[in-house]
């Protein structure tokens, strides 16, 4: 038996399984194996080597988004739209074959836009180049699900199962579990909290699953086993997720008004352009970008070369991104904005800057 049969086949026992108290160290055992068939279907084999045109694009830009989506649901017009790359866009589906990168230009910041092939059902196993699109959404900072807003929720919960089968959670934070693998002494297990989904004997009969057998595990908040499955197996990427409707004009306004009340959902429509503006919003938002602007001693801010960084970057930071020997000769620096108590303020390497702050360096 194959490992797709024997997935399918766990996956078929979950579904006919009524879940109560009685089932739950069944089920917890049957996802334990689920995720361990699922992380084998995901090793390249040696033998076929991958010939063709190349898929990945080198990381460039302050942030990287992929955009996912069925064929035919405007990905290709939308990269169009967005930046000055052309991609070939048609009535057809599976016009983009491979991936194209593309730049949007927004607050000072260059946002690398990649346009993946269409995916179809069954991605995750390899079909339709689906691998390839997936392992590139790994590398991204956010994704863009695009997703046809006549074809109602159908699309994206397929999509989400896709995405999920290889292990990227969709606006999920990282499980807050302590684990760490030890070479004696039993399991140890401890929690912080109530559990309610999870006991000392599922997890035991999980890491047993795993072949271990000495491990200390602390439970900081109430998870569920799949949440323990992922902290054990460790390559899980967690990332900020827009679903964004595109064809708003082919659906009545009540419809548009469902879909946009939606929780991390933006309506589109690349062929009236409609509401891109409020889409570019919403996207640096989940990017969470700050703008730090520069200033020598006795002169104007440079406004118009902005140092791009993550929300939650501090003044040594800054430092790297200017210069990286800056840091070795830093005595303090001087930031005016709203991460001051006052104008300007005289900080240290620790210091975290906010958008749009200005910040003069002074060295020793």
């Amino acid at each position: 038996m194959g490992i797709l049969e024997k997935i399918s086949e766990i996956e078929r026992e979950i579904a006919r399984t009524q879940k109560n108290k009685a089932t739950e160290y069944h089920l917890g055992l049957l996802k334990a194996k689920l995720a361990k068939y699922r992380a084998q279907l995901l090793e390249p084999s040696k033998s076929a080597a991958n010939k063709g045109e190349g898929f990945d694009v080198m990381k460039s830009g302050d942030a990287r988004v992929a955009l996912i989506g069925f064929p035919s649901v405007g990905k290709s017009t939308f990269l169009s739209l967005m930046t000055s790359t052309a991609s070939e866009a048609a009535s057809y589906e599976f016009t983009t074959l491979t991936c194209i990168p593309g730049v949007i230009e927004y607050k000072g910041a260059n946002i690398q836009l990649l346009d993946l092939p269409g995916i179809i059902e069954g991605a995750a196993q390899g079909k339709g180049r689906g691998r390839q699109v997936i392992a590139v959404a790994r590398t991204s900072d956010v994704v863009i699900m695009m997703l046809d807003a006549t074809k109602g929720e159908v699309q994206r919960s397929l999509l989400e199962k896709e995405l999920e089968s290889v292990g990227i959670r969709l606006n999920k934070d990282k499980p807050n579990i302590y684990f760490k693998p030890k070479k004696g002494g039993g399991i140890s297990f401890n929690s912080t909290v109530p559990l309610t989904q999870c006991s000392e004997k599922l997890v035991q009969l999980i890491l047993h699953e795993y072949k271990m057998f000495n491990a200390e595990v602390l439970f900081r908040e109430d998870c569920s086993p799949d949440d323990f499955i992922d902290v054990i197996v460790g390559n899980r990427v967690y990332m900020p997720c827009l679903y964004v409707y595109n064809k708003i004009d082919q659906i009545s306004m009540e419809e548009v008004d469902r879909l946009a009340r939606q929780p991390n959902s933006v309506v589109i429509s690349c062929g009236m352009k409609l509401n891109l503006d409020y889409l570019l919003e919403m996207l640096w938002e989940y990017l969470a970008l700050t703008c730090i602007y520069t200033k020598k001693r006795g002169e104007r801010p440079d406004f118009a070369d902005a140092i791009i960084l993550r929300k939650g970057a501090s003044v040594e930071h800054v430092c790297h991104r200017i210069h990286r020997t800056l840091v070795s000769q830093f005595k303090y620096a001087l930031v005016w904005g709203t991460s001051t108590k006052y104008s300007p303020q005289r900080v240290g390497l620790t210091h975290n800057m906010e958008h749009e702050d200005v910040i003069q360096v002074v060295k020793k």
